[in-house]
């Protein structure tokens, strides 16, 4: 249990030294990709930074080289979608992907700071925007990619893959899946077969015909005008303080142990009790609205792959994820027992089932609309993305980079993997509030 507190530098000073367009070795003909009613609420760009020690082997020079190719590759075959780009069709009113292989961005950098500057890589520098660019000068008339790339090395030899990638094209695991087959890609041999193939069906998550909404949908706020953002998507314009709370290993149990007083049937997992207890202390904590009759609403991500009717295949690649919900008052979650609160979590993930995926996803063919809730958790805890390997080796540390938003909190790993990193951004106040309800609970 604690707080990580940043003691690193602030601006690496990146260079860029070379930006490039890489394109598909041919043009290859296709019908646009189909994109789910899930896909199409995400369009909005991720980015992940990966860092790797240095490699005497594997300068950056000959890792950017080999990623260079391996992108070729999977741009041939099995991610050709990555060199095309988002276009809303006229015609179908619907949103979809393009392969029309105007080519992925590919960025050669570095800084004179050496790796082990940075600090602990677990506290999300705002530094480490510098480490992937976000867009790029089209001054030649290209369209902005889908994909982009960056290699910057460190005066050590260690270097940082960033990559951007629009959302539409991903979730976490159809990522993680390509981040392997990228690297299996990287290998020096001209036929290696990829990690794992991925299904590219999107239609498997389709609306039905006609579509059946037989659920009512709490978690989804309707848009009635076309300007609407929802406050989970929105970026806030009032100051923000920002802290990362730990909670090492024996957090984590003492949290379960606390859970099994009271509960039945829940299943007590790490990302249940944890969950719960964000969801105690930043409800509590809404001193603006400090309401005991107050409904707090917290959303979080469930895969649904193992929850559909027939399953959907692991390898699906898209969006195969739905907001879970759990509700209560904020004196219920002040004055219940802490198992009652994950009962709520785990109910919500349970709630979750074929009949209520495809109604939700039939909602979205009737309705604009997107994730309804006071706060979202955004888990990249256990994403395993520091697990690839890479000719060059495994990543030290993979994170996302942060962007602070008020009703987002991001869940990701500790270094080591053993505890969870809680980023947190609120008003001062509420910061605050925030933290005393964390370690009071604990």
């Amino acid at each position: 249990m604690g707080t990580l507190h940043d003691s690193s530098i602030q601006d690496l000073n990146v260079k860029v030294h070379h930006s490039s367009l890489i394109l598909p070795i041919k043009e290859q003909e296709r019908e646009p990709i189909f994109l789910s009613n899930i896909d199409k609420v995400l369009d909005f760009t991720v980015q992940t930074v990966h860092f790797f020690p240095a490699n005497t082997d594997f300068p950056p020079e000959v890792v950017a080289a080999r990623l260079k190719n391996a992108i070729r590759k999977l741009m041939q075959g099995p991610y050709d979608f990555l060199a095309g780009k988002l276009n809303l069709n006229q015609a179908t009113g619907r949103l979809e992907i393009v392969c029309n292989g105007c080519g992925v961005r590919f960025i050669e950098a570095s800084t004179k700071f050496m790796l082990e500057e940075l600090g602990d890589l677990a506290y999300p520098n705002p530094a480490y925007r510098e480490l992937i660019m976000h867009n790029w000068d089209n001054n030649e008339g290209q369209e902005q990619p889908l994909c982009i790339f960056q290699v910057t090395s460190f005066e050590c030899g260690g270097l940082a893959l960033g990559i951007s990638t629009n959302h539409a094209l991903f979730d976490g695991l159809s990522f993680k899946i390509f981040l392997k087959n990228l690297a299996s890609q990287a290998f020096d041999h001209c036929d290696t077969p990829l990690a794992i193939k991925p299904c590219h069906n999107r239609r498997l998550l389709a609306a039905r015909s006609p579509p059946q909404v037989t659920f009512p949908h709490p978690e989804m706020h309707k848009l009635d005008l076309i300007a609407e953002q929802h406050p989970v998507f929105a970026s806030e314009d009032e100051h923000l303080d920002f802290k990362i709370f730990n909670l090492s290993p024996n957090d984590i149990t003492y949290l379960k142990q606390k859970a099994k007083s009271g509960c039945e049937t829940t299943k007590i997992t790490s990302f249940n009790v944890v969950t719960a207890h964000i969801w105690r202390c930043k409800a509590l904590s809404n001193s603006v609205q400090n309401n005991r009759e107050r409904v707090s609403k917290i959303l979080y991500a469930v895969d649904i792959r193992s929850r559909l009717n027939p399953r959907l295949p692991h390898s699906y690649c898209g969006n195969a994820v739905l907001s879970a919900y759990a509700a209560a008052k904020c004196m219920d979650l002040e004055d219940e027992p802490f198992s009652k609160l994950v009962n709520m979590v785990s109910d919500g993930a349970a709630r979750m089932t074929d009949e209520y995926v495809r109604s939700s996803i039939d909602w979205g063919e009737i309705h604009r609309g997107f994730p309804d809730g006071e706060v979202l958790i955004s888990s990249w805890w256990r994403l395993g993305f520091d697990e690839v390997m890479y000719p060059w080796g495994k990543p030290t540390y993979s994170c996302p980079v942060v962007y602070h938003r008020k009703h987002i909190i991001l869940l990701f790993s500790d270094v080591g993997g053993g505890g969870v990193n809680v980023s947190v951004a609120l008003p001062a106040k509420e910061l605050k509030e925030f933290e005393q309800l964390f370690y009071k609970y604990l």
